[in-house]
């Protein structure tokens, strides 16, 4: 018998847990990979106990994004919190959460597989839509000028770019690239 049915029982660790193994596979061989199967067997769990978190794995994708959006979340929180300006908050947050992300590889490379499914997995799609539809309806009084679109169209396509490795640039014009998106926030 394996570890997996002599455990003490730990239903929120082992949900995680699940989710690191499915984002560390995806990552290292392709969203293809995450089948139940292999993220049962390389997280040591049976697969009746993954099933009991993620009975599909379409939810164990929805589960994916939805634990990387709340990192998103948290990481546009905290942006806004130490902002004293209400308008464009939001999106200023959301631009340096995405900018931070840079320093923070191992979050990139669980954003990248993601972020690749997204294109493919329309249940996926309909998430993010949801999630910036939400954005969209809870700072509409701060962060719904043209500029602050244009922005948070350009803080996409700087993800995407850093994702794919598709724009090399000195780091002058990738600070000049950002005080002129910073600044936009502010009209």
């Amino acid at each position: 018998m394996s570890d997996a049915h002599h455990r003490k029982k730990q239903p929120v660790l082992i949900r995680q847990q699940l989710l690191a193994v499915a984002a560390r596979l995806a990552t290292e061989r392709g969203i293809n990979a995450v089948t139940l199967d292999a993220v049962a067997a390389a997280a040591d769990v049976s697969k009746g106990g993954l099933l009991h978190h993620f009975p599909t794995k379409v939810s164990l994708l929805e589960a994916m994004l939805d634990s990387l959006l709340d990192r998103l979340d948290a990481a546009v929180g905290a942006q806004m919190r130490s902002d004293p300006m209400p308008h464009g908050r939001f999106t200023r947050g959301y631009l340096r959460a995405v900018i931070a992300l840079r320093e923070r590889p191992e979050e990139t490379q669980d954003w990248t597989q993601v972020t690749l499914a997204l294109l493919t997995e329309p249940h996926l799609r309909q998430r993010w839509r949801d999630w910036v539809e939400k954005q969209s309806e809870d700072f509409v009084g701060t962060d719904s000028s043209v500029d602050a679109q244009i922005v948070r169209f350009a803080t996409d396509g700087i993800w995407l770019a850093d994702l794919l490795g598709s724009h090399e640039s000195t780091l002058a014009s990738q600070q000049a690239l950002f005080e002129r998106l910073i600044n936009l926030t502010r009209k």
